[in-house]
Parts: C-alpha cells; sequence; structure tokens
C-alpha cells in the first residue's frame, strides 16, 4: 500500500517534526513527510526538513487577515498532495474554513492531558494547580483550541521543584515518543476491519428502523422485520477483501460500476446481479459516498410508506 502523505505545520524548533521525520524513515511506517510548513520564515525546524531533503514552504502571517494566511496555507497543502496534515508546534488559531477543509485529517499535539489547561502556560499551570502529573496529548483538529477528540496521552510526573523548563523538557520527550506512532495509527485506521466495521454500522443504523445481525457469517443491516440492505464483508468466501455490498437496479448498473472503476466495485460471490461491493480497503473510502449508496440500497427495500415518510422528513 501506498503511504499516507503528510504535511506538518510548524512555527519555531519543530522537534516534535522532526520526531515524526525520523520515524517515517523505517521501512514500515505507515506515513511519508512531503511538506514542512511555516507561519514563521525564520522557523529554525525548516532547516531541518530541508536537510533532510523534504520539501519546505514559509510565509509570514503578518500583514494578512487569517482567512486570507490559511488559504495560502491550504494551496500549499494541496499542490503538495498531501492527505493528512499534522500540527507540530503550530502557533496559530486556524480559521474554520480551514479547518472544515481538514476536517478528520488534522492532528495536534498539546503539552497537556487534555482536557485540563488547553492554550497556552500548560505546564505553569499545572504546577500552580498542584497537580500530580503534567504530560501531553494528540488531539484530532476541530474548530474549539484543542478541543477535539483526544487519541492518545502519555502522563508526566511533576517532581518536587519543577519549573517550566525542567518539566516542558521531560514532557517533550514524551511527546517525541508518543506522535508518531499515533500518527501512524491514526492513517492506518482505513485499513483496520475494526474501524471499517464501526463506521459502516454507524452509518447503516442512522437510517429510519435499520437493525442489524449476523447473516451469511457477516454484520448484515435490515430493516426491523424486513428486507437487508447491506453486508459488511470481510474476506468472504476467500476473497481476500473488505467491502460493503449494497443493493443496484441490476446487471447493467453493476456492470457499468465496474467498467467505471474496476479497483472499488465488484461483483460478490453469491450475490447475483442485484448487489454491488464495494471495497472499503483501498485507503481511500468517501464516507460520504457510502451513506448514499447506504440511504439509497436502504430505499430499494424500504417499505413505500417507510420510504416515504423518510422523503418527507428530508424535503423539511
Amino acid at each position: 500500500m501506498p503511504k499516507a502523505r503528510i504535511a506538518v505545520l510548524i512555527s519555531g524548533a519543530g522537534t516534535n517534526m522532526a520526531a515524526l521525520l525520523y520515524a517515517a524513515k523505517a521501512a514500515d511506517c505507515p506515513y511519508e513527510i512531503v511538506l514542512v510548513a511555516s507561519n514563521n520564515p525564520e522557523a529554525p525546524g525548516l532547516a531541518i526538513a530541508a536537510v533532510e531533503g523534504i520539501a519546505t514552504w514559509s510565509h509570514s502571517h503578518k500583514g494578512m487577515n487569517r482567512d486570507a494566511f490559511d488559504a495560502l496555507v491550504d494551496a500549499q497543502l494541496r499542490d503538495a498532495k498531501a492527505e493528512f496534515v499534522a500540527l507540530a508546534g503550530y502557533m496559530r488559531i486556524l480559521s474554520d474554513d480551514f479547518v472544515a477543509r481538514w476536517t478528520g485529517k488534522m492532528l495536534n499535539i498539546h503539552p497537556s492531558l487534555l482536557p485540563l489547561y488547553k492554550g497556552l502556560d500548560t505546564h505553569q499551570r499545572a504546577i500552580d494547580a498542584g497537580d500530580k502529573f503534567g504530560g501531553c496529548s494528540v488531539h484530532i483538529v476541530t474548530p474549539g483550541v484543542d478541543d477535539g477528540p483526544v487519541l492518545a496521552q502519555t502522563p508526566v510526573a511533576i517532581l518536587p521543584g519543577d519549573t517550566v523548563e525542567t518539566l516542558s523538557a521531560r514532557v517533550r520527550i514524551a511527546e517525541h515518543q508518543l506522535y508518531p506512532p499515533t500518527l501512524a495509527a491514526f492513517v492506518s485506521r482505513e485499513l483496520s476491519p475494526d474501524y471499517l466495521k464501526d463506521r459502516v454500522r454507524e452509518l447503516a443504523m442512522a437510517l429510519p428502523e435499520a437493525d442489524e445481525v449476523t447473516s451469511h457469517g457477516m454484520p448484515c443491516f435490515g430493516i426491523v422485520k424486513g428486507k437487508k440492505f447491506a453486508y459488511f464483508t470481510q474476506d468472504h468466501h476467500g476473497d481476500g477483501k473488505i467491502a460493503l455490498l449494497v443493493k443496484i437496479s441490476g446487471a447493467d448498473e453493476q456492470a457499468a460500476l465496474i467498467e467505471m472503476d474496476e479497483d472499488r466495485y465488484y461483483r460478490p460471490a453469491y450475490f447475483g446481479d442485484g448487489w454491488i461491493g464495494i471495497r472499503l480497503d483501498l485507503g481511500d473510502t468517501d464516507w460520504d459516498a457510502i451513506g448514499d449508496w447506504l440511504r439509497k440500497s436502504w430505499l430499494a427495500v424500504a417499505p413505500r410508506k417507510l420510504a416515504g415518510l423518510m422523503g418527507a422528513a428530508e424535503e423539511f
């Protein structure tokens, strides 16, 4: 499988960026760093990236409004064909539009045990509070500052007499240990059967009167006391695929889909012309499209009255 393409945003020394970069040198690392970008042209981390052969870009944010600057950064990320963004000491509050463009694709590392001490001065606040532990957290970036779901944390003991400088030095070591494996796990989750199954389940069970049973050894979704509209398959009859099976109109639609993208779509064994298999294990699943497929499949088997109620609700 191709490695996930990561852009890293920094503002200063770039030590966390360096930790990600050197971890990426391992043959089995699932990501590669394709760009290091900064709002500070003097950031020392840029030189580290450059000497390691990583493309760099910098531009001062001074004199630019937040939306305009973030649009400039976004253009650089797109040009680099980045698939994920890792914030590593990036000292800028991001615009809502930028965060929306990278929803579910951007991580940050923060020097506290979130939800404690969001924002700045984390070590001093932990010391002043008499906490026994400081630490660091990796979280998914959302519009709220340091407010996204936490993926991993490392606690670091606060010693008697600790200062901001002594505590931050130990926390920084923990950050360098925590960020690379957390990023690796995050970019690899699209290949995890359990993650894929949970995503399908979440979308399928959000449909009206949906239920889940096991059929043919697979998780199967249907309308309560009604027909089935989707299956989640993992190595079905030894085919080596992780996929979603949904209802379609028939052989013509099945053939057209397979011709359009034979790597993604296939004819599932023993299911006939009325079903299509959609690969989920290619690492680039469009979950909005999967949601649409599930809804269309649900509509294909839903009783007319129930389907009508759903249509009315959507129009409302």
